[in-house]
């Protein structure tokens, strides 16, 4: 599973710092308004920080459904049987439950 993260997180992160350059090419983040609002207002390090993360959250979600994709029916609906996340009493285990519970 980590391997799988890492060859979706990686190569997205790559390819958002080379999206980002491309867009700001054209683009100059100090003349961005709010749909044709008044300006922006944000400094140039944070349009250039949300943009990429914008950009890698987008990338991240096209990997993650590429790769839920390429799985077999048979693997998807083995994951349904197992619960991964959950321990013997029902509650989520590992780093899942820190997050939420």
């Amino acid at each position: 599973m980590q391997r799988l993260a890492m060859s979706i997180l990686w190569p997205t992160f790559l390819m958002s710092g080379v999206l980002e350059a491309l867009i700001f090419v054209v683009v100059n983040p100090e003349d961005l308004r709010w749909f044709n609002g008044p300006m922006l207002g944000w400094s140039t390090n944070a349009v250039y920080s949300m943009t990429f993360l914008i950009i890698w959250t987008v990338m991240i979600a096209a990997g993650v459904l590429t790769a839920l994709l390429l799985r077999s029916a048979d693997d998807i609906n083995q994951l349904g049987h197992q619960r991964p996340f959950l321990n013997r009493k029902g509650r989520l285990a590992g780093l899942l439950s820190s997050w939420c519970c």
